[in-house]
């Protein structure tokens, strides 16, 4: 196809031949090109999007993170899964998790044990609730310092609830619905007591209006 073009002018070719004498060939002025914000690079936008999504992640992680008691807890739960027997009495533990002595262990009581947790001495009930499933409760024997939370860690779910005697309990469970069902066994109101009370004698008077026969009085004397 011939070229369309119109030959090149005097001053067509004078141009040429100056822009030629000034510049290298291969080598145009800087302000010639075209300047992409740094912003606006694909390499640039990549790695914030990696930084965001980083961050998002560890904000995540950070904000399901139980405290250091609760994921010891969790660890000790982990290795005692499969261990059975009662190695204390049950009225320890009663006592411990801020229930009467005299009622029994909530649930199907699996494990009863005395462990230690970081340096804490705490109550190890493992039991089992036919409507929830199996729970393990540990009860600390000295002050401690949680708050009422939950959640989810270690492929296992966690709660800290405060018993009737004022003190924290971790609950671990693999089921969520039976950290409910824990919770409200262990925070149920204790049972009433009646009270046995001796009968009184009748003190009934008849009813008003009635008439009643005067008794007369036994005589003494001998005929």
């Amino acid at each position: 196809m011939p070229d369309q073009r119109p030959p090149d002018s005097a001053f067509d070719l004078r141009a040429r031949a100056e822009l030629a004498l000034a510049f290298d060939p291969g080598q145009p002025p800087a302000q010639l090109f075209r300047h992409t914000p740094l912003w606006a690079r694909l390499g640039v936008q990549r790695a914030v999007a990696a930084l965001l999504l980083a961050a998002t992640g560890t904000t995540a992680v950070l904000a399901m993170r139980p405290p250091a008691l609760v994921r010891d807890a969790i660890e000790h739960e982990y290795y005692e899964r499969t261990l059975r027997g009662n190695f204390i009495d049950s009225r320890q533990v009663l006592q411990h998790l801020g229930l009467s002595p005299e009622q029994a262990l909530p649930g199907y009581p699996q494990l009863i044990r005395p462990c230690d947790i970081d340096g804490h001495l705490a109550y190890h009930l493992t039991t089992f609730f036919e409507k929830g499933g199996m729970v393990t409760v540990f009860a600390f024997d000295d002050a401690t310092a949680l708050p009422d939370a939950s959640g989810w860690w270690g492929n296992v779910y966690w709660q800290v609830i405060t018993a009737r005697n004022g003190k924290p309990l971790v609950l671990v469970a693999q089921k969520e619905k039976a950290l409910g069902v824990a919770q409200a066994a262990l925070q149920a109101a204790p049972p009433l007591t009646s009270a046995v009370t001796s009968p009184r004698p009748s003190t009934a008077t008849p009813p008003p209006g009635s008439f009643v026969f005067p008794t007369p009085p036994i005589s003494q004397e001998t005929p």
